[in-house]
Formats: structure tokens, sequence, C-alpha cells
């Protein structure tokens, strides 16, 4: 089975957050897909938190070494569409990304994001439920 992670799911496992056992119950077995954007989007929240003062450099190191070991096949999104998905639901376009690859692969999507898991409904994408 084939699921699109949002990058909130890989920094609960990474982070060791508590939905993280749900998370690999989820998972396991299954083939992780995101946006071809991730490792970005993963990098910008981890400095992020550096700034909040929620991780120093040496555990944003780690954190970004755990991460590039998970299997994930990374996919290209078609921009405009995605870019009209954020405008209609008035969301991020970061957001969008992931709504546009679910909806085009046709694969269930997992989030801990409430307004995604709300547009995804909308969209009538298969949610996984943490």
């Amino acid at each position: 089975m084939e699921i699109i992670a949002d990058a909130n799911i890989f920094l609960a496992v990474i982070l060791n957050e508590p939905a993280k056992g749900r998370i690999i119950e989820l998972t396991k077995g299954a083939e992780l897909v995101s946006p071809d954007v991730i490792p970005y989007e993963i990098g910008n929240a981890l400095s992020a938190m550096q700034k909040r003062h929620r991780l120093d450099e040496v555990q944003i190191r780690r954190s970004f070494t755990i991460f590039e070991v998970i299997p994930i096949r990374l996919v290209s999104v078609d921009i405009m569409q995605a870019l009209n998905l954020a405008c209609k639901f008035n969301i991020y376009a970061y957001d969008a990304y992931y709504l546009e690859v679910a909806q085009r692969l046709n694969l269930p999507l997992l989030t801990l994001d409430q307004q995604m898991k709300n547009t995804a409904c909308e969209l009538n994408i298969k949610l996984l439920d943490i």
C-alpha cells in the first residue's frame, strides 16, 4: 500500500512525539510517498525549532540524518494545480502540495494537521486515522 505522508508525520517519528507508535503501526509495510519538496520542508521545520530553542544544532543534524534514511518515494508536484487548491481553500502552498499529490495519485493521506484533514475530506481524499 502507498501512503502520502505529510512532513509532520516524519517529524513526529524523528522527534519521538506521542503519535510515533501509531504512525509506525499505520505505515508498517507501506510505501511512503511525499512531494519532492519534503527535504526542504523538513529542514525548514528543524531550523524553526532551533530558532524557538526547542532543538540545538547537534539535534538538528541528527534529526535530519534520521530523516534521510527513511525510504520515501518523492514525486513531482503539479504546482499550478496545487496553487489552485491553495487559493480555493485558503491554505499554504506547502499543504496544497500534499493534497495535490494525494488527489492526483488517488492515495490515502496521513497527516496530523486538522485543517489539512478537513480540506482532504472536501476533496474526497481518503485519510488514515491516527
